[in-house]
């Protein structure tokens, strides 16, 4: 803390009478409590509650598809509902999902990592939360207008989102608007928290990786947030109030929203899993009962994938027709992007060779994002190919790659830092058996599920479709047994958490040997307060 936060906190300390004391330090009571919290943990509480939900409604979505899909032939809904739930289902799991579990894990941990009393600003963190699930009630509500929801997938590409779209689009923009407002106030409250709010003693590079991963996911989130805001205003504008951005027949340009989109739309893959970088380099070293191997080199790492983010956009566009100089910078960006991403994965091996290993369920979860993240980070560096990625580009090989980047690779990380810091929320430990369980369901299920997709993608099926050609029904079949699988596995999930909630041996302040960092200084459960008095960092 500065002079001026450490005077300003004792005029306000000085201004307060023993009842505002009382207020402060305990939680209020019932539905008040949750519904004007400003503390840091019970906003991260309701984020991930409303993730996990989210999670829940998006993976049903993805049971229709997967249902739908089993065999060729129109089965059980039409294409343009079909088309509805491909989109929907790509929306909430990113923005509904991934993104506020994320910012939960940020609510509930960064503070306590960096030795801070709450976040930065605690009333924005609030209003932050709780607009978001007026923004899904919008967009869950558009499914049942006339016309139904949004079809046009969930980039919204121009003309399907401005000429032909429904009438709930409307509702799609205004829901994305809402969502953006809520990721940029999260992000301002992460980037000042961390900047001005660090115990005396913690400079940048004695940061947890975790903070560092969020800071820098921070600007990235302020940087193309406004970017999207855009895209869709534009969106909204052609639709309703006759301007022609993306329409060629009033002079513009549908392959602008592309460039416009995908400005976004790279960055935003970075945003979804340079957290999850985070979160396995606490979980690696704990289980490995050593230091995180190269921690400045992953710092550097972890910025320059931030940086090369913004300069390789149109490698998603390699078939628009774009001249050949414009694919050849595309294309040898987007390689040169996996090179600070191989360096994270050899410095987390290098953490793990020799060390003293055990395998609890973190560490399984840890391992098993390693290795499937980087069949994803593999898939994607063979469609940086240009003309390879002719022959991928919108092809289910290209589902099979960024479901093994944000399935196996987010939400993956999501889960073991879950079991990671569960004993930590509620003060007892989960059952072993059935974490294990989850752990090796999923693991198995999700295989089942998506790397099948990779050869439906190389033998020629598009993505998007309700209906396809006989040859591919074998695959499809072993593709949807695996998503019922995975779908299934997760119930195991909610099992865990209700059981560890509600009760279990008591979990130590630092149940796991190996783990560092001030959070495993507080008891468990982590009081409601914490780190009123700022500690002191070694030096």
């Amino acid at each position: 803390m500065t002079d001026t936060m450490r005077q300003q906190a004792e005029i306000d300390t000085a201004g307060c009478t023993d009842t505002e004391h009382e207020h402060h330090a305990h939680p209020a009571k019932g539905l008040k409590r949750w519904l004007f919290t400003t503390n840091h943990k019970d906003i991260g509480t309701l984020y991930l509650l409303f993730s996990l939900t989210m999670f829940f409604v998006g993976g049903a979505m993805a049971m229709v598809i997967r249902a739908e899909l089993f065999q060729p032939g129109l089965q059980l809904v039409e294409p343009n509902f079909f088309n509805q739930m491909t989109t929907v289902h790509g929306l909430i799991m990113v923005f509904g999902a991934v993104m506020p579990a994320f910012t939960g894990l940020a609510n509930w941990m960064i503070p306590m990592m960096i030795g801070a009393p709450d976040m930065a600003l605690p009333r924005m963190n609030n209003w932050s939360f709780w607009i978001l699930p007026f923004a899904f009630s919008l967009l869950l509500a558009s499914l049942f207008m006339e016309g139904g929801g949004p079809n046009f997938g969930w980039t919204f590409y121009a003309p399907l989102s401005t000429t032909y779209s429904p009438p709930s689009t409307g509702l799609f923009v205004f829901a994305i608007h809402i969502m953006g407002i809520s990721s940029i106030m999260g992000a301002i409250n992460v980037v000042v928290t961390i900047v001005n709010m660090r115990a005396p003693g913690m400079t940048y590079m004695k940061m947890p990786l975790f903070v560092w991963t969020w800071l820098i996911t921070a600007f990235l989130l302020i940087a193309v947030m406004p970017v999207l805001a855009g895209a869709v205003t534009m969106v909204l504008t052609d639709k309703y109030f006759g301007t022609s951005f993306f329409d060629a027949a009033g002079g513009g340009d549908p392959v602008m929203f592309q460039h416009i989109f995908w400005f976004f739309g790279h960055p935003e893959v970075y945003i979804m899993i340079l957290p999850s970088f985070g979160i396995i380099s606490a979980i690696i070293p704990a289980f490995s009962r050593k230091k995180l191997f190269g921690y400045s080199s992953m710092v550097y790492a972890t910025a320059s994938i931030a940086g090369l983010s913004f300069v390789v956009w149109a490698h998603h566009m390699f078939t628009t027709g774009m001249p050949v100089a414009a694919e050849l910078f595309f294309m040898y960006c987007t390689m040169l992007i996996s090179v600070p991403t191989g360096v994270k994965v050899f410095n987390w091996v290098a953490t793990m060779w020799r060390g003293s290993l055990t395998f609890e369920v973190p560490m399984l979860f840890a391992i098993a994002f390693i290795v499937l993240f980087t069949i994803g980070g593999f898939s994607g560096l063979m469609l940086a190919i240009t003309p390879a990625d002719f022959q991928y580009h919108d092809t289910y090989f290209v589902v099979a790659h960024f479901h093994y980047v944000l399935v196996t690779g987010a939400i993956f990380s999501i889960m073991a830092a879950a079991y990671y810091w569960l004993p930590k929320w509620t003060g007892h430990m989960f059952d072993e058996r059935l974490a294990h369980w989850h752990f090796w369901c999923s693991l198995i299920s999700v295989n089942i599920l998506f790397f099948p997709m990779h050869f439906l993608g190389l033998a020629g099926m598009p993505r998007r479709i309700p209906d396809y050609a006989l040859q591919f029904a074998d695959i499809n079949a072993v593709v949807s047994i695996g998503g019922f699988l995975f779908g299934f596995s997760q119930l195991i999930f909610i099992a865990v958490l209700v059981k560890c909630i509600r009760g279990g041996e008591k979990a130590a302040a630092k149940p796991w040997e190996g783990a560092e960092g001030l959070e495993w200084t507080v008891a468990s459960p982590a009081p409601y307060h914490t780190f009123s008095t700022p500690p002191k960092i070694d030096p």
